[in-house]
């Protein structure tokens, strides 16, 4: 095997390499956190998750990690409550778009391309998170600071470490898989 290197990719290597750490780190910093891979939640546990929240129509819910908007979407549909999606790849928000459209409720329906770490969720009166403890766990003190005593978050299957869910719902999905759901409902109590 012979190894070719051209003088273009030797140039760009000695850029790379004479970058200064300080201006390497700001453009990682810039990039969104991965809180979770995109593994879309199943429509019955989706309704399960609004049903544990007890979504009406004067909430407003924010999906963090909303990928194709099924949850805001079927807020909207099902109880006339105004959502607003949460996700940094544009694909996803994308197909968010596409979906609300379709189901016609993008009247009700806002989608977000943004750092769910960035995202002010003061409004929200129901939070919706389908990702990783330690997500969760990042995202806690952020969701304790902004929301108002009396806002939900509902969690499908990862728990907040410590933090004790006011209801905890177990359950068989219509596949037959076994599936969890936490509530939280917000206190006034910032949580580190």
């Amino acid at each position: 095997m012979t190894l070719r290197v051209t003088t273009h990719a030797l140039a760009l290597l000695a850029i790379v390499l004479a970058a200064p750490l300080p201006a390497a780190t700001a453009i990682a910093q810039q990039q969104p956190a991965n809180l979770a891979p995109y593994v879309p939640t199943p429509q019955d546990v989706v309704d399960r998750m609004l049903e544990l929240a007890g979504v009406r129509s004067n909430d407003v819910v924010y999906d963090l990690g909303c990928g194709d908007g099924r949850i805001v979407i079927t807020a909207a549909q099902r109880f006339g409550a105004r959502g607003v999606g949460i996700d940094f790849d544009p694909e996803r928000i994308a197909e968010a778009n596409v979906n609300a459209e379709r189901a016609g409720v993008q009247d009700l329906v806002t989608f977000v391309e943004q750092d769910a770490m960035q995202t002010d969720v003061s409004e929200a009166t129901v939070v919706t998170l389908y990702l990783l403890t330690s997500s969760n766990m990042k995202l806690r003190p952020i969701l304790t600071r902004q929301l108002r005593p009396g806002s939900r978050i509902v969690s499908h299957a990862f728990g907040m470490g410590d933090w004790e869910p006011d209801e905890t719902d177990q359950f068989d999905d219509e596949r037959g898989n076994g599936r969890t759901l936490y509530l939280w409902r917000a206190d006034g109590t910032v949580r580190p």
